[in-house]
């Protein structure tokens, strides 16, 4: 297979995934790592797609912001890692906020029976897992509900968070880099973050690696903001270091 053959085809296999990564690649085209980041690196400079950790994105996804219940069916091994390790960061009792997102609805999931914890969300997904549970004390952030993330943003979800403080606040992120912090599509959802920042006393962002790279429209926190990021193990030690040095602990599940 030519070099042009070769490279239609990883723009095939893109646009259908959405995603390519490096070592599928090489495995299922039967060439070597090298050659296929050297077909990435000119599929970028024409314009085509968009490298991050690992592999590449179509540059026409980062208009498009999945659904639940699309990014609830990828990485599931993944984002189960990732919750079980911030359990760890948990206090013993006190008031933790989830963000909405699938990873910190894997948390909700997890959270350990017979802790005296207080839990504020903006997630009807984490809001409906919690709902039963009588050891907990449970607090729905109102304001407009986004569909596409099952969020609750605007105003009656920024103004609450500005008149509490919690422990620790977990957040997720659609993207996360040095250069840009962590970033999301919409503007009424980074609001919502950034408020859940401001309210923490410690802030972590939980998200698997492939938002490792990524920029979206709207920054909510710089990396420096972040005392903790927990992912999955498929980060490299080189971009783990630089993430590091950016500010957060990183913590590879």
């Amino acid at each position: 297979m030519y070099a042009p053959e070769r490279q239609q085809r990883i723009l095939e296999i893109a646009t259908a995934s959405g995603r390519v990564e490096v070592t599928a690649l090489a495995r299922d085209l039967e060439v070597t790592p090298e050659t296929i980041r050297r077909d990435l690196t000119q599929l970028e400079r024409l314009g085509r797609l968009r490298r991050v950790h690992g592999g590449a994105i179509p540059v026409e996804r980062f208009g498009f912001e999945p659904t639940v219940q699309h990014r609830s069916e990828r990485l599931v091994a993944e984002k189960m890692r990732i919750a079980k390790a911030a359990l760890d960061l948990l206090p013993d009792d006190g008031t933790i906020l989830l963000d909405a997102g699938t990873t910190t609805a894997c948390l909700a999931d997890l959270l350990p029976l017979g802790r005296e914890l207080t839990v504020v969300t903006n997630s009807l997904a984490i809001a409906s897992t919690l709902a039963d549970r009588s050891d907990l004390t449970l607090y729905v952030l109102g304001g407009r509900i986004r569909g596409r993330t099952q969020a609750s943003v605007g105003e009656w979800a920024t103004s609450p968070l500005a008149g509490i403080h919690v422990d620790v606040a977990f957040l997720g992120t659609n993207g996360l880099s040095v250069a840009h912090g962590l970033t999301t599509p919409d503007q009424d959802e980074a609001a919502a973050k950034r408020a859940m920042v401001a309210a923490a006393r410690r802030a972590v962002v939980l998200a698997d690696s492939t938002k490792v790279g990524l920029d979206h429209f709207c920054r909510f926190a710089a990396l420096a903001e972040m005392d903790t990021f927990v992912t999955d193990t498929s980060l490299d030690d080189e971009t783990v270091a630089e993430i590091e040095a950016a500010g957060p602990e990183v913590i590879c599940a």
